[in-house]
């Protein structure tokens, strides 16, 4: 089996593969190599839907210039607890950073939420925090207080009077619910143009069909939280087995059972 890094040409390959829908085992295999290896190739550069491989190819050279000209301030890897790869817990955490920046969160903020996100423990202290992304307390303060503003994060003392920053079950509720406030406020402020520039005219028309589309948006929203709230507190084993109603009874008998 051969060892080292991926070529180009093996990138390649990773990217055909991609295309084509193949599992990452079967383009593993087809390189001959791990299948852990095309994993972490493929999520630390953009996930399988926006994998390049000469821009993969790039990103590896300059990844690893940075990592040679500042080797003396990297962060020791202390060992992954459930027996993890730490090499794809980290590569895991660029691709889901990515994903939160596109929502319009800035890059700094993106990268706090995902590492509080994908702890364990749904937590971590200011100075954990400066040491796993290696950036000052305040860039960490500034990240913080955005987080907090918008519902996403709280914060608590622990025993040693430490400020420890908690991702909780509803993050994403309270960000929803968020989003729908913010979408209703558009909707009034729409529907003040529309009393402005004239019911009936060009633009008073475009301005209430805006609002009534943002108003069903919001709606929507704020009822699909509400409903689906109880889904961020259960557990994978609690999920009811398929065929099986609601009130844990078996789904209809066929007519002929």
């Amino acid at each position: 089996m051969p060892g080292g890094r991926l070529t180009q040409q093996e990138r390649q390959q990773i990217a055909l593969g991609l295309a084509d829908g193949l599992a990452y085992a079967e383009i593993a295999r087809r390189l001959d190599r791990p299948t852990s290896t095309v994993t972490r190739e493929v999520m630390r550069n953009g996930g399988p839907a926006t994998y390049r491989a000469d821009l993969a190819h790039r990103a590896t050279g300059h990844r690893a210039q940075r990592r040679r000209q500042s080797a003396p301030q990297e962060p020791n890897t202390a060992p992954q607890p459930h027996g993890r790869d730490a090499e794809a817990v980290r590569a895991y955490e660029e691709v889901f950073t990515g994903v939160i920046m596109q929502s319009g969160m800035p890059r700094m903020t993106s990268r706090v939420l995902a590492c509080l996100y994908i702890t364990d423990a749904g937590s971590l202290t200011a100075a954990e925090l400066v040491e796993r992304l290696q950036v000052s307390p305040a860039t960490i303060s500034k990240s913080i207080a955005f987080l907090e503003s918008q519902g996403m994060v709280s914060r608590e003392r622990d025993e040693r009077r430490r400020e420890r920053y908690f991702v909780d079950d509803d993050i994403w509720y309270r960000a929803m619910m968020v989003s729908a406030q913010t979408t209703a406020q558009l909707v009034d402020t729409t529907r003040q143009g529309v009393g402005v520039l004239g019911a009936g005219t060009p633009a008073g028309n475009r301005l209430e069909n805006i609002a009534r589309f943002l108003d069903f948006v919001s709606e929507s929203i704020a009822r699909a939280a509400e409903q689906g709230r109880e889904v961020l507190h259960s557990r994978p084993e609690d999920a009811e087995p398929e065929g099986t109603e609601p009130d844990g009874s078996e789904g209809p008998a066929d007519a002929d059972g």
